[in-house]
């Protein structure tokens, strides 16, 4: 067996960003071992290497981090912003000394619940599509919803040759519409929506799998109970609160 691990899984394990987002970090070229730039994958490092991003040494963290984040509107989820725009992670820096980074993504106006870790096994695991967590969303339009728009998200719908399907849509009220999704591709909530010219006017994460954002105002976050983190690995996979 070769020794040491994969950089880009050592990076994660620092905080420094998901294994996938370690990768990008590293082909840029902004990682250096024992004062050595790399920018290849597949290097492997050593606990007593020296390693660098963007000159700055990095080792793992000692404490990991599983964070729950009620994400305001007009925030960015990623670790910087290069047009300046507020970043979500900016709002943990002063509760955790820890780099932690976020798990999934929320686009800049939409709300609600977002997971941070610095545990990059966590993080791939909890992120990938075949973890198969559910996650529920608030939808306020501005039109009413009617019932084939309903009907063709949960029947599934192909838009720009990609295919979306919701796992279920309740109704609860004229405008307003819980939505339960499994993957959750890039704005496919309103991609669906604005398909049947319907504009959203408000968009709220509420749950994901069994963690949810009661009674965390905008803006704050709490950190996750072991059983909640147990969950989110897979011990109560297929979670469903319609009962």
């Amino acid at each position: 067996m070769p020794e040491g691990v994969r950089l880009q899984l050592y990076l994660a394990r620092a905080g420094v960003a998901s294994r996938r987002a370690s990768e990008k970090i590293i082909l840029d070229g902004r990682v250096s071992v024992n004062g050595t730039v790399v920018d290849t994958l597949g290097t492997r490092v050593l606990e007593t290497d020296r390693i660098c991003v963007d000159g700055v040494p990095v080792e793992p963290e000692k404490t990991k981090r599983y964070v729950l984040l009620n994400k305001p509107s007009g925030y960015v989820c990623s670790l910087s912003d290069e047009k300046g725009r507020p970043v979500a992670a900016d709002l943990l820096a002063e509760k955790y000394p820890e780099r932690l980074y976020n798990v999934g993504r929320l686009d800049m106006y939409s709300s609600g619940a977002i997971l941070f870790t610095n545990d990059g096994e966590f993080a791939a695991k909890v992120g990938h599509p075949s973890s198969e967590i559910e996650k529920q969303y608030i939808v306020e339009a501005s039109m009413p919803f009617r019932d084939d728009v309903i009907e063709a998200f949960r029947k599934g719908i192909r838009i720009d040759n990609v295919y979306y399907r919701c796992r279920d849509a309740v109704r609860l009220s004229s405008r307003r519409m819980s939505i339960t999704l499994i993957e959750g591709k890039n704005r496919e909530i309103r991609r669906v929506l604005e398909h049947f010219s319907i504009r959203v006017k408000n968009l709220i994460r509420t749950r994901i799998g069994t963690v949810t954002i009661d009674g965390l105002a905008y803006g704050e976050s709490r950190e996750l109970g072991r059983e909640e983190v147990a969950s989110l690995l897979g011990e109560e996979k297929h979670h469903d609160n319609r009962d």
